[in-house]
């Protein structure tokens, strides 16, 4: 059975849109990418004394279930160059798994949706370019309402596809 899934991706070492693109190029066959938002430039979040990242979510299809998504995306990045640093340190990838579904779930490893989507202006830009009537399950309003809500002058265009 397949499950749609959003991811959000974002790079800020190296050579981040090579980051994006090696990423989004490993997902099949286990997600079949479906619609990819642009690429967007933004200030750190967290910790802001490091380098600026690129971000862009990314619909998909995966015949997984949430935790062997969970486990793949977790291989995808270190294959990679994914190096543990600290929290909301720099990186060479990043993956999140924003939604699965219209599933709402709570354990130890995993929480979908991804907590505090609604205050990330980086998940909501690209988000709401690709999907802005979807709801989140949760909080019973779209990704259109969400953005409202945030500042978003710190997300920038840096480009519309990756070839």
């Amino acid at each position: 059975m397949s499950h749609t899934t959003y991811l959000s991706l974002g790079s800020n070492l190296g050579d981040r849109l090579a980051n994006l693109r090696k990423a989004i190029s490993s997902f099949p066959p286990i997600i079949i990418p479906l619609i990819q938002s642009s690429v967007y430039e933004t200030e750190p979040w967290g910790y802001s004394e490091q380098p600026v990242f690129l971000n862009m979510v990314v619909k998909g299809e995966t015949e997984l279930a949430p935790q062997g998504l969970l486990v793949f995306l977790k291989q995808l990045e270190v294959s990679l160059g994914r190096r543990e640093t600290f929290r909301f340190g720099p990186r060479f990838i990043d993956l999140d798994i924003l939604f699965y579904d219209d599933m709402v779930l709570d354990t130890p490893d995993l929480i979908i949706p991804h907590p505090r989507i609604e205050e990330r202006a980086f998940v909501l830009v690209p988000l709401a370019e690709i999907s802005p009537e979807f709801y989140h399950p949760a909080l019973g309003k779209s990704i259109i309402q969400l953005k409202a809500n945030v500042e978003t002058s710190g997300v920038k265009l840096f480009q519309s596809t990756i070839p």
